[in-house]
């Protein structure tokens, strides 16, 4: 594959792209239409929370106080720690949304009559989720202290705290993995006319008589849309810091690397649509049944993937959409060690090779 022919046919598709105003206009438009239509219109719910316990104390008092955690019904321990520098690996990691600490000589400040502490440190990273924790841990603490004397409830002290997203702000949540939506629209959906168009307008003939190579031509065409792509992420990226005020804790480049693993990925995936359809109506229909729907809803960006169905839940490991989302979040929100990401990086990288790769084996340069 020669790079300067692929440079050859991506000057060809920018000319088709800047003739097409309407369409690089929506290439702008939806972005921003996306953010500000999803940073501020959903809500979610969740169940079956789960939880980590620290219990310093081992007592009697302890065990009832996790029992009435675990017997609610919207707690499940995941694991029972034993050391408190634990914590950050659970929470960096996404494994538990809440931490029970339960100190030492809990229930003997309890009799004693000295102050007795509780501390749950709460995923904050995801401000809705953490809100309706927050709710269900007030309730289960009302029902333990209903077990106590007056005298030894006003010697207990329940402190929490958020971690990630103190305010917790919706749109600390939703803003990070609505750029997994905003890549995916733009990837697909404007790559997937790319070989359509050539076919509908007769002009694949002249493309086929060229000594150009199948990977090449994917490649040129590629090349103008990563452009679009990269200008929308990096306006979606500047908007969610500066206008919605989401922070942003981790490492650019990182983020900008994985991001455009992501994009490319996207976009071999719409070459490869227009490749087997031939048709841009038929090409635009699949790519939103195929990008969009599941982006939406089996990412994890709207609904925890943790509520949903065992097959549902198997199911979202073939959508790249799922890892990215996890990424952002975990970059904006937790700036978590690059080590922690590695590992749904590798994927995104493997997804968008394959992707790429059976996009050149279904192009063919022959007429039919």
């Amino acid at each position: 594959m020669k790079i300067s022919r692929a440079l050859a046919v991506s000057k060809k598709e920018y000319l088709h792209i800047i003739r097409d105003p309407v369409s690089l206009s929506l290439s702008f438009l939806m972005p921003a239409l996306l953010l500000f239509l999803f940073g501020y219109a959903i809500n979610f719910d969740l169940k079956d929370a789960k939880i980590c316990v620290l219990d310093r104390d081992i007592s009697p008092s302890s065990r009832e106080i996790i029992r009435n955690f675990t017997n609610s019904g919207y707690f499940k321990v995941y694991s029972f720690l034993e050391d408190e520098k634990e914590i950050d690996e659970i929470l960096d990691k996404g494994k538990a949304y809440l931490v029970l600490w339960i100190p030492e000589n809990f229930s003997k400040n309890l009799k004693s009559g000295k102050m007795a502490e509780i501390q749950i440190i709460i995923d904050g990273s995801d401000s809705q989720t953490a809100s309706l924790i927050l709710n269900y841990v007030s309730g289960i603490t009302e029902n333990f202290y209903e077990k106590v004397s007056n005298e030894e409830l006003k010697r207990i002290d329940l402190k929490i705290r958020f971690w990630y997203n103190q305010d917790l702000k919706s749109k600390n949540f939703i803003i990070p993995g609505l750029i997994a939506l905003i890549i995916a629209i733009i990837s697909a959906l404007l790559s997937s006319l790319t070989i359509s168009r050539e076919w509908e307008k007769g002009t694949m003939e002249k493309l086929i008589s060229t000594p150009l190579k199948p990977s090449e031509i994917n490649l040129g065409k590629l090349i103008p849309y990563f452009g679009i792509g990269a200008i929308d992420l990096i306006f979606s990226v500047m908007a969610a810091i500066l206008i919605f005020r989401v922070p942003f804790k981790g490492n650019f480049l990182f983020f900008a690397l994985i991001s455009s693993i992501y994009l490319f990925g996207g976009l071999s995936y719409g070459t490869l649509i227009s490749s087997i359809t031939r048709s841009q109506v038929l090409s635009i229909q699949i790519s939103i049944v195929t990008t969009y729907l599941p982006t939406l809803l089996l990412s994890g960006f709207i609904f925890s993937i943790e509520n949903m169905p065992k097959f549902i839940k198997a199911l979202t490991y073939f959508f790249p959409a799922r890892y990215f989302v996890f990424i952002s979040r975990n970059v904006f929100l937790k700036g978590s060690p690059l080590n922690f990401l590695i590992f749904e990086g590798l994927l995104l990288l493997i997804f968008s090779s394959i992707f790429f790769f059976i996009s050149i084996k279904k192009f063919k340069k022959e007429v039919f």
